[in-house]
């Protein structure tokens, strides 16, 4: 049984965004990820943003932040190098994007937050960022 046009649209962009998932640390831009996706580069961000509520670029960034809070909750990695293993080239672009999503500076997050004893599933779905613009700060135990 032949797939639909849409449902084909829909798995060549989830590819591209399981690709960003996976792979949020390497340096992805929107020409590799439409390439990957098969499509042109101003289809891919048209479709991907009307298909998952946000831009490729917002959710890589998002997807960055959230592996970056875990790293932060979760060691002793200096911030410099947390930056760098999620996927920033420049430590201003970090602070500036996690106080964005987070509301607090990478610092101020560690030193608020303690290691969940919880299941990793609820961790992740409670302290994943919502969006951008939409901070809250972080709660004290």
């Amino acid at each position: 049984m032949a797939m639909s046009p849409a449902e084909d649209q829909n798995r060549r962009l989830l590819r591209a965004r399981d690709t960003m998932d996976r792979d949020y640390a390497h340096n992805l831009d929107i020409p590799k990820l439409a390439a990957i996706a098969y499509m042109s580069q101003a289809h891919f961000s048209r479709t991907f943003r009307a298909t998952f509520g946000e831009t490729p670029h917002r959710h890589l960034q998002r997807r960055r932040i959230e592996r970056a809070m875990a790293m932060l909750r979760g060691s002793d990695t200096s911030v410099t190098d947390v930056a760098r293993l999620v996927g920033f080239e420049s430590l201003g672009t970090f602070s500036r994007t996690f106080r964005a999503v987070t509301g607090s500076s990478p610092s101020e997050f560690r030193a608020l937050s303690q290691p969940v004893a919880a299941p990793v599933c609820f961790v992740k779905s409670w302290s994943k960022p919502s969006s951008f613009g939409e901070a809250v700060p972080v709660p004290e135990f």
